[in-house]
C-alpha cells in the first residue's frame, strides 16, 4: 500500500471511530462542537498499524529536514502510549538502521521504587520527539516537554495525530518546539464553525 492510501484509510477510521460532533466539555473546561477521542483509533488493530506507518513516515521526513537523529519518542500517558509504540514497531519492521524506541511520561513521578516520571527507552541528552494524540490548548504536550527537559532530554519536535486548530500548535511552538501534525480539524471535519 502507498502512504497516500494509508493516510486516507487512517483518516476514514478517525472519522468513523474517533471524531464526534455535538456539544462537549473538554478537559480544559472549554465548550466545543467537536470531540476527538483518538484512543479508539490508536488502540484499534488496523488503526494502530496505520498510525505507525503514517507517523513513522512523518517522523523520518521531519528528522531528515531538521538534521536530527532521533533515538526515541514518547509523551504523556495515556494518549501518547499507543502512538509511540506503533511508530517504534513500524520503525523496527521497516528495517530502519537505528529503529526509534518508545518511552512514556507519567503524569506524576512514581511514589515507590526509583520514583521515575519517564519509563521505557529514554536516554538523557539525546534528541527525542514528544508525541500526543490530540492537541487543543497544547497543555498536555507542554507538560510532557517539561518533564522530558527536567530529565535531561532535548525535544526536537512534537509529533501529533490530530491538531484541533484551537491554539495548541501556537502555544507549543511559542516554547521553541515545532509541531508536526498528521491531521488537522479541517482535514477531518472541515473548517471550524465561526
Amino acid at each position: 500500500m502507498s502512504l497516500e492510501s494509508d493516510r486516507a484509510e487512517l483518516a476514514a477510521i478517525l472519522r468513523a471511530k474517533s471524531v464526534k460532533t455535538g456539544k462537549f466539555t473538554l478537559a480544559s473546561g472549554k465548550e466545543s462542537d467537536l470531540y476527538v477521542d483518538c484512543r479508539v483509533t490508536t488502540l484499534d488493530a488496523r488503526g494502530a498499524v496505520l498510525v505507525g506507518r503514517v507517523l513513522h513516515d512523518l517522523l523520518r521526513r521531519e528528522e531528515a529536514a531538521r538534521g536530527h537523529s532521533i533515538g526515541s519518542l514518547g509523551g504523556l500517558t495515556m494518549g501518547a502510549d499507543p502512538i509511540s509504540l506503533a511508530v517504534a514497531m513500524t520503525s523496527s519492521l521497516a528495517g530502519d538502521a537505528s529503529p526509534v524506541q518508545a518511552f512514556t511520561v507519567r503524569k506524576e513521578p512514581k511514589g515507590h521504587g526509583r520514583g521515575r516520571r519517564i519509563e521505557g527507552n529514554f536516554t538523557p541528552h539525546q534528541p527525542v520527539v514528544v508525541v500526543d494524540d490530540v492537541i487543543t490548548t497544547g497543555d498536555s504536550t507542554l507538560k510532557a516537554i517539561q518533564a522530558i527537559q527536567e530529565e535531561g532530554g532535548s525535544v526536537a519536535f512534537a509529533l501529533v495525530l490530530v491538531d484541533r486548530q484551537e491554539g495548541g500548535r501556537a502555544n507549543i511552538e511559542s516554547k521553541a518546539c515545532p509541531v508536526v501534525a498528521a491531521f488537522t480539524r479541517e482535514d477531518l471535519v472541515g473548517s471550524a464553525n465561526a
